[in-house]
């Protein structure tokens, strides 16, 4: 899992591609939240479209790379949630210093 998430942050260098997948994840717990509430299963139909699309939109016009879930969905799909949990506290600059994770303007190779 750890040389993974190396990787998977290093997918999602620039802070929009990350802030597309916040808010791809938010949408999606809403969207879980609202079905539980409710008790209707069409939000949930709602929560992969959202999910997905604003993250895939992010790796296609943003980031501009291929969308990791696409060869790994399930470490994908746990490390989204990581990164997401990261960006909630504040943690997630520290986590990308840690990694030695730059925006590619901003790369010190």
């Amino acid at each position: 899992m750890e040389e993974f998430w190396g990787f998977y942050l290093g997918q999602h260098s620039k802070p929009a591609t990350r802030r597309w997948h916040f808010a791809g994840t938010l949408a999606s717990l809403g969207c879980a939240v609202l079905a539980a509430a409710t008790g209707r299963g069409a939000p949930l139909l709602a929560a992969p479209v959202l999910g997905y699309g604003m993250a895939w939109y992010s790796h296609f016009f943003v980031e501009g790379n291929r969308p990791a879930t696409f060869g790994h969905p399930v470490w994908s799909f746990l490390c989204d949630y990581r990164m997401f949990a990261l960006i909630l506290t504040g943690r997630i600059d520290a986590e990308l210093a840690r990694l030695r994770i730059h925006p590619p303007s901003q790369r010190q190779d």
